[in-house]
């Protein structure tokens, strides 16, 4: 199965503090990923170097064949613009502007046309067809996050990365899972919840800077004990 992306011997370093400690690991494409741990694990950290919105201390990320800590500061904040889509713990959605605009921001800002009909589909996907033209405060709160989701695959992206989605409600990671499953897109979710981790395809479990276990149809095989490790 191809790798969408890799992480080879990844140390990041913040304040003397080791936030990842030598990782090495690889994501499927086309899968649905959580990376499980609870907090202060590394699983945020992990995320931010993967996506190149950070570099590691040492060692090599590779996003869908590009070597991401090769790049230049500017030459990485183009290459992610283009090929990286991101769901953060808030939703960020510019009140502003409508559902549509924000739905295209990412578009704009990378000076690409938006395929309107892929637009349609996302909107259509996320239960939001009705509400293009309406503003991010109009919107119920699980809305608002379908809406964040929906944005974040707008430029069709190498892959997503999602860092524990405010609230991840069912319909949310329905929504992620159906992505993945129905149109080949690739989604890296952090998360605390073996619940929701349990919705992805792949998991990887960390504590303590480290993946301590990759695992495959997680449904039936994530750990309940220790529970110290997922709070």
């Amino acid at each position: 199965m191809t790798g969408a992306v890799t992480l080879e011997h990844v140390t990041k370093i913040h304040g003397g503090t080791v936030a990842l400690d030598d990782v090495s690991a690889t994501v499927p494409a086309g899968r649905f990923t959580a990376v499980l741990g609870p907090a202060g694990s590394g699983k945020s950290t992990l995320l931010h170097c993967a996506s190149g919105l950070d570099l590691p201390t040492s060692g090599a990320v590779t996003v869908a064949g590009v070597d991401v800590t090769a790049l230049g500061e500017s030459e990485r904040d183009a290459w992610r613009r283009a090929h990286v889509g991101l769901v953060f713990p808030s939703h960020n959605l510019l009140p502003s502007l409508t559902i549509e605009q924000n739905l295209t921001l990412p578009l704009r800002l990378a000076l690409v046309r938006p395929d309107r009909s892929w637009l349609r589909e996302l909107a259509g996907r996320a239960g939001l067809a009705g509400r293009l033209h309406h503003r991010p405060a109009e919107l119920p709160e699980e809305g608002q996050r379908l809406a964040a989701v929906a944005r974040a695959f707008a430029a069709r992206p190498a892959v997503v990365f999602a860092d524990e989605p405010a609230g991840a409600s069912g319909r949310v990671l329905d929504l992620l899972r159906e992505l993945v499953e129905d149109l080949g897109q690739t989604v890296v979710m952090t998360t605390r919840e073996r619940a929701a981790a349990a919705r992805a395809h792949d998991v990887l479990l960390m504590e303590r800077g480290r993946v301590v276990d990759p695992l495959s149809a997680p449904g039936a095989a994530i750990p309940a004990h220790e529970p110290h490790r997922w709070g």
